[in-house]
């Protein structure tokens, strides 16, 4: 196994970036403001513009951005003002867009999110990459919280903000600011990017359909896993399981020949957290997890940023100890509340087949009524993925549970906007599901609380849309 290097030598990247400023174009969003956060703590200069702070939405995530000395510009081109600057932009944003557009004028360099993240995340002495279809936020988060309990100082690039690492000063804890040289990173195969990381250890969660073929999924998750000093594979996934390379640590729920598993018959389930002997199958021992989230789903997460972490040298039995303080992540399975009657609002980042169906499933496991809220985070993703997650709707759900589902999310562009969700509802109603299509959200919203009955648990899903977390908030102060 490879030891954790914590050592305080340069990294090198530092010198890449040093004297040019950054300009983040939709800095606000949840994969530019962490890495937008890990720039300014290296000490360069970051500015931005976003669509969503000139609309006036989530005013609060900009402000705290003012207040911390990031520089906000409307999204008009007024922040690139010289040649020096590096436009970091998302290989999607169109050449129209005002600031791609003064940049080209002025020659400055352009970078994408996933260029920057992985020239930092490269640099690194000891660097874990969490990549998969499904989890990888959650997973970040655990490995980031079991290396700082056992005394390492990672840096920390997320998804998602993790509950453990958040205070007064600092909501938005979707990035930590360690150490340069002990780097954790959620990695995305949904733009390829994925095939720029070269991680110390490379962890695959699962690999199902989503934003690409299952073709495409297979090529870019097995070049990741052979770019890995060593690989972290899911024996349970028949994927994951068919990419394993030789030199690798594997885990399992249900697979007990994996290094790292658990004791079918000691799992206990409850609705806030699950139970579970560990078996560390190379070393013949065994450790009591006890982890404050539920689902089966969680499990094995827990048993990936174990098996990484063990793969990074750390001992099994303080990495399992470590995450009984996980607090988890927002908008991962996040309760906003119970009301007096026992009516539980949910929210949840699940977008796709795999992730809802763990959700779902999750929430089946315990008794009373599910009324499920889907926003779909985009046309592109309804079309290449709407009959799995009609399936999934109608598969996990019983009869007496509700699937409400609005329009897709839509900020503008020229994308096709010709299928929408009334295609979705009518395939899970045809698969003998209960579910129906309100093209407004807030009419969604005054639906659902229009039917909710004492013991209901009502989940609002969706990504891609900050005001969901906001849109559930809503939903529970009403009901409350």
């Amino acid at each position: 196994m490879k030891a954790v290097d914590t050592s305080n030598q340069t990294t090198g990247n530092e010198e890449s970036l040093e004297g040019r400023p950054l300009f983040f174009c939709g800095i606000g969003g949840s994969g530019m403001l962490p890495l937008a956060q890990l720039a300014k703590g290296q000490g360069v200069e970051v500015a931005g513009s976003d669509r969503s702070f000139d609309q006036g939405r989530t005013p609060e995530k900009f402000a705290w951005l003012e207040k911390n000395g990031f520089e906000l510009f409307a999204q008009d081109g007024s922040g690139i003002t010289s040649p020096d600057q590096i436009l970091i932009a998302s290989a999607a944003v169109e050449d129209t867009v005002p600031e791609v557009a003064r940049a080209k004028e002025l020659g400055c360099e352009r970078m994408s999110r996933a260029e920057l993240l992985s020239s930092m995340f490269n640099a690194a002495r000891f660097s874990i990459a969490v990549g998969g279809t499904s989890g990888k936020s959650t997973v970040t988060g655990m490995i980031a919280w079991i290396l700082f309990e056992v005394g390492h100082d990672p840096t920390v690039m997320n998804g998602a903000v993790m509950k453990n690492f958040t205070h007064a000063d600092n909501p938005f804890a979707s990035a930590r600011i360690g150490s340069p040289n002990v780097f954790v990173s959620e990695v995305d195969e949904s733009d390829g990017s994925i095939a720029l990381y070269r991680p110390s250890v490379g962890l695959l969660l699962n690999v199902s359909l989503d934003h690409k073929s299952i073709e495409e999924l297979r090529r870019l998750f097995g070049n990741f896993l052979k770019a890995s000093d060593i690989a972290v594979v899911n024996l349970d996934d028949e994927e994951s399981r068919y990419l394993k390379v030789d030199k690798s640590v594997s885990f399992a729920v249900r697979n007990q020949k994996a290094d790292i598993t658990v004791e079918p018959d000691s799992i206990d389930q409850s609705a806030l957290g699950i139970r579970a002997a560990v078996i560390d199958n190379k070393e013949r021992r065994v450790f009591p997890l006890i982890l404050p989230m539920p689902g089966m789903h969680n499990l094995s997460n827990a048993l990936a940023a174990i098996a990484a972490v063990h793969a990074a040298g750390i001992d099994v039995g303080r990495a399992v100890y470590a995450l009984r303080n996980f607090a988890g992540l927002a908008r991962r399975f996040d309760v906003v509340g119970s009301t007096d009657s026992g009516i539980s609002v949910i929210d949840d980042f699940g977008h796709n087949p795999e992730k809802c169906a763990a959700t779902l499933r999750t929430l089946k496991a315990t008794p009373g009524r599910v009324i499920a809220f889907f926003q779909p985070h985009g046309y592109g993703p309804l079309r290449q993925m709407g009959e799995e997650l009609a399936g999934t709707f109608a598969r996990e759900l019983d009869d007496e549970d509700v699937t409400i589902m609005c329009d897709p999310v839509y900020f503008g562009g020229t994308v096709d906007r010709s299928e929408g969700t009334e295609r979705i509802v009518q395939m899970i109603q045809s698969h003998g599901g209960s579910a129906e299509h309100i093209p407004d959200r807030k009419a969604c919203g005054e639906r659902m609380v229009e039917i909710a009955r004492p013991g209901d648990r009502i989940v609002i899903m969706g990504a891609r849309d900050d005001t969901l977390s906001t849109f559930a908030k809503g939903v529970f102060e009403r009901l409350s």
